[in-house]
């Protein structure tokens, strides 16, 4: 099985799959490609139809998009818990995990992830905060409902979807509620994201667009 990522300090979609499948301990390849913005990630498109990262490359088939990707290995590995049991919990899991891969376009635009940035406050728009609003009230009423310490107690597919959030609600400055900073502790206690984040710091590469 090969993951294929971009580069650890900008890639967001990369972390959620790269982080979950550390965190359920599934044995993977990495195979690292830094992000070629000046060629419109044109070699992206050897491995990958769309041309994005990440890609999961597992015995003969290749699965594309991070969503995809997290219910591919869900299906894989059924008793790993990757979505919470129970019906109402998964697809509340599975809701708000959808919300994150189609929405918070305002944020995510905004405010790219960056590992390697020093947290500093970043006056946002109208449109970011709401979309910073929203995802505090998921993480209040998941953590409220689980008791934490993840989203529903543990580590699913869930978590991975949010984790670059974490980043950037840190180094932006954009939110300090107790559902967050008991939520973000949680995720950057791991020893994949710590493993992730110094990879992140070791990497030369910069990518301008993404360093605001």
């Amino acid at each position: 099985m090969k993951l294929i990522i971009g580069n650890k300090n900008y890639s967001s979609w990369s972390l959620r799959v790269w982080l979950t499948m550390k965190v359920k301990a599934i044995e993977f390849e990495e195979d690292l490609r830094p992000f070629d913005v000046e060629n419109n990630y044109a070699d992206f498109f050897e491995f990958a139809p769309h041309g994005k990262v990440p890609v999961l490359q597992d015995k003969g088939e290749t699965v594309y998009e991070t969503l995809a990707i997290l219910e591919y290995l869900a299906e894989r590995f059924p008793g790993l818990g990757l979505w919470p049991t129970g019906s109402k919990r998964r697809s509340a899991a599975r809701c708000i995990a959808n919300e994150m891969h189609a929405g918070f376009a305002a944020l995510r635009q905004a405010c790219p992830m960056n590992m390697r940035r020093e947290p500093s406050r970043l006056e946002v728009s109208a449109a970011v905060g709401k979309d910073v609003r929203r995802i505090e009230a998921i993480w209040d009423e998941c953590l409220q409902a689980s008791g934490g310490p993840f989203l529903f107690g543990e580590f699913t597919n869930a978590d991975g979807m949010y984790a670059p959030v974490v980043n950037r609600l840190a180094v932006y400055q954009l939110s300090d509620t107790d559902a967050v900073r008991r939520y973000s502790r949680a995720m950057t206690g791991l020893p994949a994201w710590q493993a992730w984040l110094e990879a992140s710091r070791r990497e030369p590469w910069v990518v301008d667009i993404d360093e605001v």
